[in-house]
């Protein structure tokens, strides 16, 4: 037997078929495949890309939260401060840091909102604004919140968790109400103007200009915000960090053509006639009043009245507060007036005979009647049934066109506009020619129209009052009353009455264009009015030198304009002229006055106050407009402001002069 067990004996391999073989290496191959990817992809990560996801990792734990631009300074044109900046301290509250939700962060919001004079729920929906808003930031719930408030958080802060103060900056309107619809007011850029092109760009959060010039000149004034970048946890809460701020930029100053000295008598001199009219037993509900440089159109003084406080929108206003300042109807039907609105710009009124220079100017350069011709005899013009009478039924007799501008003469100018009728639309022409009608194209985000009615427009009207019936199948849609135009219309026209509506801006201007012409030897310049007149940096340094060059030219006959400014000086100075009482005692002599009164009639309510003048002088010419709503006749209320205007202006004694011409 042999020493080695049959056990021991090794089995013999069998050979691998090649389709194993080729199995096991297809299998091999792509495990190497697959290694070498994952290798090559971590290489690709860690060297080549991995500067760039360190700034990615390194951003995703860090937000960048603005730093406001301090704003630019609104100035006069001596560089007297209108609008500025303060800083303020700002009860804010660190979303983060509150007490967990439920009842102690609502026994937090009743202690601060007991303390700021402010609601738990107001609190809560400004807090939770806030945080859509800007998530990592503070969330402003009040400013100015007064010393008392601020000490006692200084003082108590365990009490007071998540609430902190900070210094912030906010828009200062040291005048209060003066010019407020001009200077207009600032706020946070909302989620509609940040689709619009003036507002590209901008970040959500940033206080910019709402209304006015603070709107209109925003983009100089609102200067380029800093940010702070703030490192956050994985929960993307802030964490303390001392990550390096980019700081802001300020806003340019904007130094505007208007005089502080006239702007603040202006407003006085308005409230002054406001009064003597309401002592008078008239409502004078509103008024407006422009005063500009005739040869440029620099704005020297423009304001309206009732007007508001542009400071309290340093905070959000609630909508019981802003709704005050919209105006509304009273409980017994009479009109509360809006705040808000511009009446000097955006006020469209019938004109009443400050509207007859115009007519005069269309009758003459139309050769539709002679200087001489003797018109307006009588106390009424009779058309078919319908009589056109003077105030108080006067009869001034037949009178030449220089005499019916001095007494305001309606029979007069009238009859011109029943004759104009014949020519077509020359009173109309003549009107648009100086500026009537049309926007001036003021450096202010909004304006209004006006309307000189022609023959066309009471046809379209007529139709898109017809087509309106038809379609909703009623009576009337109460865009017209159906009737065709009729000489009536033109007559009415003629005398600043009937569908006519402009505003004291378009009457200054045109009054400016008369006397550029009566200078210019018939060269009248039509001027854009403009409140803006250079851009500074912060140190005073001119930045840009804004240019507002006439908008046209109107060609008129040096001849016709000698006469109607010969009628208007005669109104305004002689005896029997329906403003020489306002100017007893003025010097003629060194400041001659072309002024005109004018009464517009209303359905409803009293008559609306006005006043025109132009005042000439070698280095400031002055061209001053002034309405009061419900004011009575013009002489007795509007042209002795516009005296204390020029009093102002021309540094002479102020006297309040009501007149006693009782003409339209």
């Amino acid at each position: 037997m042999s020493a080695i067990e049959p056990g021991g004996q090794t089995e013999p391999r069998l050979p691998v078929s090649p389709q194993l073989a080729l199995r096991v290496a297809i299998i091999g191959g792509l495990a190497m495949t697959m290694f070498a990817i994952i290798f090559f992809r971590l290489w690709y990560l860690q060297v080549l890309s991995g500067e760039k996801y360190v700034q990615q990792a390194n951003a995703n734990r860090a937000r960048d939260l603005p730093i406001a631009a301090p704003r630019g300074e609104i100035l006069d044109g001596e560089g007297r401060s209108l609008v500025a900046s303060r800083v303020t301290n700002a009860v804010q509250i660190v979303p983060s840091a509150l007490p967990p939700r439920g009842a102690p962060r609502l026994r937090l919001y009743r202690r601060l909102g007991a303390l700021l004079g402010m609601s738990p729920r107001r609190i809560e929906a400004l807090v939770i604004k806030g945080r859509t808003e800007l998530p990592y930031a503070p969330v402003t719930i009040k400013t100015d919140a007064g010393q008392g408030a601020l000490t006692v958080l200084a003082e108590r802060e365990n009490d007071y968790p998540g609430v902190t103060q900070e210094p912030v900056s906010i828009r200062d309107y040291p005048y209060g109400e003066m010019a407020a619809q001009v200077l207009g007011y600032v706020g946070q850029v909302s989620p509609l103007e940040l689709k619009m092109r003036a507002f590209q760009g901008v970040k959500q959060g940033t206080v910019v200009g709402q209304e006015g010039l603070e709107y209109y000149y925003d983009r100089y004034l609102r200067g380029t915000p800093g940010t702070q970048r703030v490192e956050v946890n994985a929960a993307g809460y802030p964490v303390p960090s001392k990550l390096a701020p980019t700081l802001p930029k300020a806003g340019y100053s904007l130094k505007l053509t208007l005089s502080l000295p006239l702007q603040r008598e202006a407003e006085k001199a308005l409230l002054e006639g406001i009064e003597h009219a309401r002592a008078g037993g008239k409502p004078a509900v509103a008024g407006a009043f422009v005063a500009l440089d005739p040869r440029n159109g620099e704005v020297r003084a423009i304001g309206s009245y009732p007007s508001f406080d542009p400071n309290k929108f340093a905070k959000p206003l609630t909508k019981t507060e802003y709704e005050a300042l919209e105006g509304k109807t009273g409980p017994g039907g009479e009109t509360v007036p809006a705040r808000l609105t511009d009446r000097a710009v955006n006020g469209t009124y019938p004109t009443g005979s400050t509207f007859k220079p115009i007519t005069a100017m269309a009758v003459l350069e139309g050769n539709v009647v002679s200087p001489s011709a003797g018109l307006g005899a009588g106390q009424c013009v009779t058309v078919s049934t319908q009589q056109f009478c003077n105030a108080g039924k006067a009869d001034y007799g037949p009178l030449g066109l220089v005499q019916a501008l001095k007494v305001s003469s309606d029979t007069y100018f009238f009859e011109a506009g029943e004759l104009a009728n014949a020519y077509g639309n020359v009173i109309q022409h003549e009107a648009h020619q100086l500026g009537v009608g049309q926007q001036t194209r003021i450096d202010l985000p909004s304006e209004i129209t006006g309307l000189v009615p022609t023959r066309a427009w009471r046809a379209r009207v007529a139709a898109e009052e017809l087509r309106c019936e038809r379609r909703r199948h009623v009576s009337s849609c109460g865009i017209s009353d159906g009737r065709p135009w009729s000489v009536g219309d033109n007559m009415h026209l003629a005398v600043g009455q009937g569908d006519l509506l402009t505003s004291p801006l378009q009457m200054a201007v045109a009054y400016s264009t008369l006397a550029n012409a009566f200078t210019g030897g018939g060269n009248g310049a039509v001027v854009r009015p403009h409140l803006g007149k250079e851009i500074d940096g912060s140190q005073g340094a001119l930045v840009q030198a804004l240019k507002f060059p006439p908008r046209r030219h109107a060609r008129l006959n040096p001849s016709d304009v000698s006469l109607v400014m010969e009628g208007l000086h005669e109104a305004a100075s002689q005896p029997g002229g329906t403003s020489a009482a306002v100017w007893s005692g003025w010097n003629q002599a060194q400041h001659p006055v072309y002024g005109k009164t004018g009464t517009a009639q209303h359905a409803l309510g009293e008559d609306q106050s006005w006043y025109i003048c132009y005042l000439p002088d070698p280095s400031r010419p002055i061209v001053i407009a002034v309405t009061v709503e419900q004011g009575g006749f013009g002489a007795e209320t509007a042209a002795p402001i516009a005296r204390l205007l020029a009093s102002q202006w021309f540094g002479v004694s102020k006297h309040f002069v009501a007149g006693t011409s009782k003409t339209f």
